[in-house]
């Protein structure tokens, strides 16, 4: 027989479990997300509101929820059981609002709001208006019982169906209550078959039945229940008959099941018995939902696949094309083409260039006096090529993944809630003028790294170290292209750095700076990338969710039976 709460090991599984079915990422829109989210805050919700509560509380009041039809005078009932006035119905549909926990007083500590359905805030007024979860006190119910008059399931308003459905997932006991009128309607039996599936107690009330139809409903009735699998429940008959002043049932009405709760509220091991019951059938219920949350995110982990593949692959590309535009001369066009021919010389370049070292330090003197100089315009141009490059790259690139997701549900759910991921990031102008700017300070300190022996030549100290970095960007623009389609300055603008440095460490200087452009690009793309990757889950983190759930199932059925088939418990 239990004792007061569950094993160390069963709440640790249901902690966990709540906890990685709560966390499991379902965003992406599938043909069934819905029906599985629905699971997913049910199993959430009957965690938090009953299971776990109740297995620190073994010993609690048992509680007995009142749900059913509209109309099948559940608030009736509930008076008529307890028999004071306290709860409302009302002519007006939908009623019952606030739905109402009648208990013994010495039994008040039992429904803090920190204990049994946490998330529902408490309240002692009476009547409708205020939302919350009332609480209501009488000597007229015997301790260790409570009753919770819930809102009708077939509502027409869908809080107050939601609401009956998370108070019957948190009940000990259910009191169905029904009518002659009403007791084949699809939606009340839809929930007394999940009961029945959960094993969760079930007492069936046929409320409002005149004497000429008792017998032929209460047979077919009956007949239901055991179809349903409902067929150890106790089915109690309320006759049709007039309410007294205080709108309670006669006390015959109803004496039958007021001595049952009565002797139920009396015996601890019942109670028990009733409270394991629905427990057991609860937790195991729940391991089989988590494993159909589990396994719909096979299909989020197929859809962040196709997104996340539609992201990298153009990424990839765009450095690959960067990479490949920086060195094969096709940034060498323009202002560019322009400044570097009148920065080397429009006439047929000498065999020697130190012959032309005068003429070459009167091109860059104007640096000396503050003018600008040729040197100064080549970096400018070069300088916006390079961020022209990146930026249209990026935007390109966003485009061309947003045009992907978009042929998907889930891609557009995504872009409609990040509308910007269909352009390059706001700032990215600014961030590419930031790494162009740095790159270019890299070449002019790398230029005077490697020229520290050589600025004593008359070339060095005619170009300037400015000078020499500038050629340095011109002819890495082109360190791949076709010579013969290449402009001819180009290639003495090589021959001026040979003669400054030597051919092989020219070699090593080019691949230097293209590699450190290379690098800077790649960080600056890989920003854009993760603006698209952070949108959504990535594979890998929703396969460690959904292994996470299936782990917690595993453990949760496991301590199940540890605690309950095996009657293992503390004291």
């Amino acid at each position: 027989m239990p004792g007061d709460h569950a094993s160390a090991e069963l709440l640790a599984a249901m902690s966990s479990l709540l906890l990685s079915v709560r966390d499991a990422p379902l965003r992406f829109e599938t043909d069934d997300v819905e029906h599985v989210r629905s699971i997913q805050s049910g199993i959430v919700d009957q965690l938090s509101d009953y299971i776990l509560p109740r297995l620190v509380q073994l010993d609690a009041p048992l509680l007995a929820v009142v749900g059913g039809s509209t109309g099948a005078g559940k608030s009736t009932l509930v008076n008529s059981l307890v028999r004071e006035r306290v709860t409302e119905s009302g002519v007006l549909r939908p009623t019952t609002r606030s739905p109402v926990l009648v208990h013994h007083p010495d039994d008040a500590e039992w429904f803090r709001p920190d204990r049994i359905l946490p998330d529902l805030p408490r309240t002692t007024e009476a009547g409708n208006q205020t939302y919350g979860l009332r609480l209501a006190s009488t000597t007229n119910i015997p301790k260790g019982l409570a009753i919770l008059d819930a809102p009708d399931v077939d509502s027409i308003d869908k809080g107050n169906r939601d609401l009956a459905t998370q108070l019957l997932a948190a009940a000990d006991l259910w009191l169905f209550v029904t009518s002659a009128a009403r007791y084949a309607d699809q939606v009340p039996w839809d929930h007394l078959r999940l009961a029945a599936e959960r094993s969760t107690s079930v007492a069936v009330v046929l409320d409002r039945t005149s004497d000429e139809a008792l017998m032929e409903v209460r047979g077919h009735l009956a007949r239901m229940m055991t179809s349903r699998g409902l067929s150890d429940s106790p089915l109690f008959t309320v006759p049709e008959c007039s309410l007294d002043a205080d709108g309670l049932l006669p006390l015959e009405a109803v004496s039958s099941m007021i001595g049952w709760l009565q002797e139920l509220a009396a015996d601890p091991d019942a109670r028990q018995m009733v409270v394991h019951r629905t427990l057991d059938g609860a937790v195991r219920q729940l391991v089989l939902r988590t494993h159909d949350v589990a396994d719909a995110m096979d299909a989020q982990i197929e859809i962040a696949q196709t997104l996340d593949g539609a992201v990298e692959g153009p990424y990839r590309s765009v450095l690959e094309d960067v990479s490949a535009r920086t060195a094969d001369g096709t940034l060498l066009r323009g202002e560019i083409l322009a400044t570097w021919r009148e920065f080397v010389g429009t006439g047929e370049l000498l065999s020697s260039v130190e012959e032309k070292v005068s003429r070459i330090r009167d091109r860059f003197v104007g640096g000396m006096t503050g003018k600008r100089t040729r040197s100064t315009e080549l970096v400018e141009a070069t300088e916006s090529a390079l961020r022209s490059l990146l930026t249209e790259r990026a935007e390109a690139t966003a485009e061309q993944v947003a045009r992907s997701w978009g042929t998907t549900d889930s891609g557009r759910a995504v872009l409609d809630a990040h509308p910007g991921l269909t352009r390059a990031a706001q700032d990215f102008r600014v961030r590419a003028e930031r790494i162009v700017h740095d790159w270019r300070q890299g070449v002019d300190e790398l230029v005077r790294a490697q020229g520290a022996d050589k600025r004593m030549s008359g070339t060095f100290l005619a170009l300037g170290a400015q000078g020499v970095a500038a050629a340095v960007m011109v002819v890495m623009l082109a360190r791949d292209a076709d010579p013969t389609t290449t402009d001819s300055t180009v290639a003495a603008g090589r021959k001026l750095l040979d003669a400054v440095f030597g051919a092989d460490t020219v070699d090593e200087l080019l691949d230097s700076v293209h590699t450190d452009l290379e690098l800077r690009s790649a960080a600056l793309f890989e920003s854009e990338q993760l603006r698209f990757l952070t949108a959504v889950e990535s594979p890998d983190s929703l396969k460690t969710h959904q292994a996470a759930v299936r782990e917690s199932a595993r453990r949760a059925e496991y301590a199940r039976h540890a605690d309950f088939l095996n009657g293992e418990t503390t004291s």
